[in-house]
């Protein structure tokens, strides 16, 4: 849970910088890979991680223009990357400006499930980010794409700097 916004904006800063690179690496062919038939496509997940930053705040009174529907995915790469920096932006601004340290404490009813205070929505929605940002690296991998670093080189960065990846 975060108590104040400072030390959020802090996090999704640099997590957002993350999302970003993994989805700047998109092509719109791969948007179409998949583990099996019965889950989401590439796309179907950027797209959700893109929607998810207003459909999950929308619990909250944070007022911003983002997208706000998972589906249908656009069938373009760049635009998936493009409105995700829309719409991190967009968030990122209202939090600033529509919020206080001390709203964070201020209990909200998610969807009906649960009571959780609006610092801990927050961190919700990084650590949804965050999962769904590994799922999209799996299937980059299947779709023969170059995965970025996120928290260390990735095996293609290790690569360029003429070393071998560790083995894990």
């Amino acid at each position: 849970m975060f108590q104040t916004k400072e030390r959020f904006l802090q996090s999704w800063d640099y997590e957002a910088a993350q999302t970003q690179k993994v989805l700047n690496n998109l092509t719109d062919d791969s948007l179409k890979q998949q583990i099996t038939p019965d889950n989401w496509e590439l796309g179907r997940l950027a797209w959700h991680t893109v929607s998810a930053i207003k459909i999950i705040s929308s619990q909250s009174d944070l007022t911003f223009e983002a997208p706000a529907k998972d589906f249908p995915v656009p069938s373009s790469a760049s635009y998936i990357a493009e409105s995700y920096q829309q719409a991190s932006a967009a968030f990122v601004e209202a939090i600033k400006t529509q919020w206080m340290d001390e709203s964070l404490n201020d209990v909200i009813d998610f969807y009906g499930q649960m009571k959780m205070t609006k610092g801990t929505l927050l961190l919700f929605l990084l650590q949804h980010q965050t999962h769904h940002r590994g799922q999209m690296t799996v299937l980059m991998r299947q779709a023969g794409l170059n995965v970025p670093g996120l928290y260390g080189p990735s095996k293609e960065e290790w690569a360029l700097m003429g070393m071998e990846a560790p083995q894990m």
